[in-house]
């Protein structure tokens, strides 16, 4: 019979204060724009829970320094998925361009060998050329959106939505940018929602990844919070070891993405 999840465990995780937490990282934005002499801020927006927080903090201090893209595949993007992204922008009141990037995937896919793994990657980059061609023009810094959860599994594209000059919610667990998004009041529609990067039809992330974010984050808080063994681990969260053990070699695997700058020499 399976075990419940360490209900314990995860309000230790989520029990953080959201406020102190807002403004930290609003004055930190502030603090990068003016150490950067930047004029604003850049963000792709996909109408999904993380990209929606980031939206949320720049629209106290920073609405009149913020551009939010919206990058739709008309091909495989949802169209329910635009319309939250378009729903974020009212709520908002940040500025926008919305940019269907099927033409542009298209003419890529015309040169290059079928893979549609491959391909579902190759529009995560095209969105990162787009952000950063606005970023030059406007003398914007890019906003990434990753949170913690995906970053130290790797569950990211690298040089696509793993580029951006500053990542605002990269300190917090899934689970932790969910109270966040509560607290700001982003639409509890969003903050329900099945996390996707929609990089083909269909594409849910706990179903990719083969396990919930609340067995995720409670993975990888025992791992690298309170550095715990493997075998501690499935104790702890009463969680399937091959679904721990998973989650760690996704780690490990992954940390090619998180060392871009790898070199073998010393300069």
């Amino acid at each position: 019979m399976k075990k419940s999840l360490n209900q314990s465990l995860l309000d230790e995780i989520k029990n953080k204060d959201y406020s102190v937490i807002t403004s930290t990282i609003e004055n930190f934005l502030l603090d990068k724009i003016k150490e950067n002499n930047s004029k604003g801020l850049i963000l792709g927006l996909s109408g999904g829970i993380d990209s929606a927080v980031v939206a949320y903090l720049c629209k106290g201090k920073l609405k009149e320094k913020t551009l939010a893209i919206i990058m739709p595949d008309t091909e495989i993007t949802p169209k329910t998925e635009t319309e939250d992204a378009l729903k974020m922008i009212a709520l908002t009141g940040i500025e926008y361009k919305l940019i269907d990037i099927r033409p542009i995937v298209y003419e890529y896919s015309k040169y290059l060998e079928p893979n549609d793994w491959a391909k579902g990657n190759l529009r995560a980059r095209v969105r990162a050329n787009i952000l950063y061609y606005y970023a030059n023009a406007k003398n914007y810094l890019v906003l990434g959106s990753s949170d913690k959860s995906e970053y130290l599994i790797g569950y990211f594209t690298k040089y696509g939505d793993g580029a951006s000059d500053i990542v605002p919610i990269l300190s917090l667990y899934k689970l932790q940018v969910r109270e966040l998004a509560k607290f700001l009041d982003v639409p509890k529609s969003i903050i329900e929602k099945k996390s996707s990067p929609h990089l083909w039809k269909d594409h849910i992330a706990e179903d990719e990844i083969g396990a919930s974010y609340e067995e995720i984050d409670a993975i990888l808080y025992c791992l690298y919070e309170k550095n715990l063994s493997a075998s501690e681990t499935v104790n702890l969260t009463n969680i399937d070891e091959k679904i721990v053990e998973k989650i760690q070699q996704l780690y490990f695997k992954s940390s090619h993405k998180r060392d871009l700058q790898t070199n073998p020499l010393e300069i």
